[in-house]
């Protein structure tokens, strides 16, 4: 299985030589909480002989494919089916305890963008779906069926961070009590119908709607928080954890608890700073690192991206 241009991992080089440390020792354990097409892994894997991934994905079509990808690697490769705030319930579930890194490419897979009636995509006309895991949860339709004009303002403004929220609410709100709204194309001319044209110069106006659906449908934020905790917990002294977001809302969120671990807790005004108070990690890049030139101009999936990382200096009694 080789990478489309579409999919290529983002940032692959820069993410594995920060983590280099960290997959060189020995019995070394990585989690990729995201495993998506295992892309990263793989490199990870062929690089670090020693090393065993514990690979985590919600949807289901993404861990086939990744289990064919990654079989010459047999056990060491793990794949389990979850969301990534269960990790620690995935160490447990295959004896794992420590490891010594954590990758999260968090946001949409690029699978999911290319398959049409995932109805992740406003350029393709498809069912609104828009679940990361087909096997449970609701739809983006029901939620523009069933959810109030107050609920629709709320995660509009919330995960698209839309200043047109109010007048989209309505609008669905109008448009439902006539016909339901189950395909994609039905949204996005909605909104087109409903944006001023002068707004509509400043890009698609879709784009912020669909990604609010989509953080919705997956509680793709309330994951993150209780994700990211949980792997940083999981980290043995020494190792390290590469995150990669691709709009603001989880970047934010990265950067709160990679500051909040990075900070001393001593109180202000002690005289020495006592081994219980100093932080538990290192931040490992300064602020929020881009890709380059040249993969932002080969790779349109890496344009957005914002790339954290930190390593863990001691453990918590």
């Amino acid at each position: 299985m080789t990478d489309s241009p579409r999919h290529t991992p983002v940032m692959l080089e820069r993410s594995l030589a920060l983590l280099e440390p960290a997959l060189a020792v020995e019995g070394a354990v990585m989690v990729d909480a995201t495993l998506g097409l295992g892309g990263h892994t793989e490199a990870a894997l062929e690089r670090h002989p020693g090393l065993t991934v514990v690979g985590l994905d919600r949807d289901t079509d993404a861990l086939a494919a990744s289990a064919e990808r990654l079989s010459r690697f047999g056990d060491r490769a793990r794949l389990v089916h979850t969301v990534y705030s269960g990790v620690r319930h995935a160490l447990d579930s295959v004896g794992i305890d420590r490891v010594t890194a954590v990758l999260f490419d968090l946001g949409v897979s690029s699978m999911q963008l290319d398959e049409a009636e995932r109805g992740f995509a406003y350029a393709q006309d498809a069912p609104l779906d828009m679940r990361m895991d087909r096997t449970t949860g609701i739809t983006a339709a029901t939620i523009l069926a069933e959810y109030p004009e107050d609920e629709l303002r709320r995660i509009f403004y919330a995960y698209g961070e839309e200043k047109l929220a109010p007048r989209y609410a309505r609008s669905i709100v109008k448009a439902r009590a006539e016909h339901p709204l189950e395909r994609s194309s039905q949204l996005v001319q909605l909104i087109v119908d409903a944006t001023p044209r002068a707004v509509q110069r400043a890009g698609h106006p879709a784009k912020r709607v669909f990604q609010a659906l989509r953080i919705e449908v997956n509680a793709e934020l309330a994951a993150l928080e209780a994700a990211l905790p949980a792997a940083l917990d999981a980290l043995a002294v020494g190792g390290r954890i590469v995150v990669l977001a691709y709009q603001s809302l989880e970047d934010r969120i990265v950067k709160r608890e990679f500051a909040r671990r990075s900070q001393s807790t001593a109180p202000a005004g002690l005289p020495v700073e006592l081994p219980q108070h100093r932080p538990e990690f290192s931040l490992l890049v300064r602020g929020a690192e881009l890709a380059d030139d040249i993969e932002r101009a080969a790779n349109p999936r890496a344009i957005p991206v914002r790339l954290r990382a930190a390593e863990r200096l001691r453990d918590v009694a």
